[in-house]
C-alpha cells in the first residue's frame, strides 16, 4: 500500500493515471471527495466490488454509492430521469447529493454494488480531484466511505483505519474534506421523493426545488435502497450520551454554541458561534478525538434539528444505537 500526497484544487495528472490503473486493474484506491474520504473501485467489475465488501467487512446487503463525473453519463446507467430530476440535478451537481434512480436493464454497474435491486444511487462530486479521478477513468466508480462498515467516516487521510492500509493498494492524500459530512440520500423511485439520509444539502434545500418530501423510516422493513440506512452507524467505541447540557467528570464533551461543562475531563466545541456549518464540517473530527478508553463515554450538547443540524443529529442518534 502506498500514500501519495495530491493537491486538491489541481490534481497531479501522473498521480492520476496511476491511481486509474490500479483501479482499471481491479485494486482498490482511497481518495478525498468534499464530503468524506472514499474507497474507489471499478463499478463494472464484480470482483472488485467484492472487494470492497470484503475490506470493510460490509453487510452484502447494502448498495454502494456509485460516482460519475457527469450527468451526461446517467443515460446509459439509469431508466429515465423525469424533468423535474433534471433541474434538480442543474442545481446541485456537481455536489453532495445522492439520487436513488430505476437502473437501466443494460447498465454495466455490477449487481453486486446494487445488492441486487433495480436501483443505483449515484452522485456527482465536486472535489477536484475525485472528478479528475472519474474522468481520467472514463467510467463509473463505486466509492463508499473509507473506514470499517458501521464506524466514524473519515475526513483526513489519516482517518481511514489501519484495518483497512492493507487491503487498500494506493490512498491519495488531498488533505481535509471541504464539508466533512457525507452526502443527502434522495430516493426518486417513487411517486413522491423520499429521502433516505440527512446529508450536506439540508432537507428545506430541496422541498424549495422539489415541493414535499417524505422521509425514510429507519425502523421500518423497507429494502435498504441506499448507503447509511442501518440503524446504527458512524458508531464510536465509547458510548455516547445525547442532549446533555452538562458532563460528569469521567465523562468528554462535545459542545455547541455558548453550552460548556466545566466538570467534563475534556471539551471540545464544534462551533462556538453555533454556526453548523462548521459544526458538521468538526463533528466527525472531533468524535474521534475524543474517543478515548480514557474517558467512560461522550457527553454531546443538543443541537438544534434545522438545516444542517438533521444531519449531525441522524449521525449523532445512529451512533449513540447500542450493538
Amino acid at each position: 500500500m502506498e500514500i501519495l500526497s495530491i493537491d486538491p484544487v489541481q490534481p497531479d495528472k501522473a498521480i492520476l493515471s496511476k491511481a486509474t490503473e490500479i483501479i482499471r486493474d481491479g485494486g482498490l484506491v482511497a481518495f478525498p471527495t468534499e464530503t468524506v474520504y472514499g474507497i474507489a473501485a471499478d463499478a463494472t467489475n464484480p470482483s472488485a466490488i467484492k472487494r470492497i465488501y470484503e475490506a470493510k467487512g460490509r453487510n452484502k446487503s447494502k448498495p454502494i454509492l456509485v460516482l460519475i463525473s457527469h450527468m451526461d453519463d446517467l443515460s446509459c446507467l439509469v431508466q429515465y430521469v423525469p424533468k423535474r430530476v433534471e433541474r434538480l440535478m442543474d442545481a446541485c451537481w456537481p455536489g453532495p447529493l445522492t439520487l436513488v434512480l430505476p437502473r437501466a436493464s443494460d447498465c454495466n454497474v455490477s449487481r453486486i454494488a446494487c445488492a441486487g435491486l433495480e436501483t443505483l444511487a449515484l452522485r456527482v462530486p465536486e472535489n477536484p480531484a475525485a472528478q479528475d479521478l472519474l474522468t481520467t477513468f472514463s467510467g463509473p466508480i463505486a466509492a463508499p466511505s473509507a473506514n470499517i462498515s458501521g464506524s466514524v467516516s473519515p475526513t483526513r487521510a489519516d482517518h481511514i483505519s489501519d484495518s483497512l492500509l492493507d487491503k487498500t493498494d494506493l490512498i491519495l492524500d488531498g488533505g481535509p474534506c471541504k464539508i466533512g459530512l457525507e452526502s443527502t440520500v434522495l430516493d426518486l423511485t417513487l411517486d413522491q421523493p423520499r429521502i433516505l439520509r440527512h446529508g450536506a444539502i439540508p432537507l428545506e434545500n430541496l422541498i424549495e426545488k422539489l415541493g414535499d418530501i417524505k422521509e425514510y423510516n429507519h425502523s421500518s422493513n423497507t429494502e435498504i435502497k441506499s448507503p447509511g440506512l442501518l440503524r446504527r452507524h458512524y458508531a464510536t467505541n465509547q458510548p455516547l450520551r445525547l442532549n446533555a447540557i452538562t458532563a460528569q467528570p469521567n465523562e468528554a464533551y462535545l459542545a455547541f454554541g455558548n453550552c460548556t461543562s466545566k466538570n467534563a475531563a475534556i471539551v471540545r466545541n464544534l462551533s462556538e458561534t453555533g454556526d453548523l456549518s462548521e459544526a458538521a464540517n468538526k463533528l466527525f473530527l472531533l468524535l474521534r478525538e475524543l474517543d478515548m478508553p480514557k474517558y467512560e463515554s461522550i457527553a454531546v450538547a443538543p443541537i438544534p434539528n434545522e438545516g444542517l443540524g438533521r444531519a449531525i443529529n441522524d449521525r449523532l442518534e445512529r451512533a449513540a444505537v447500542k450493538s
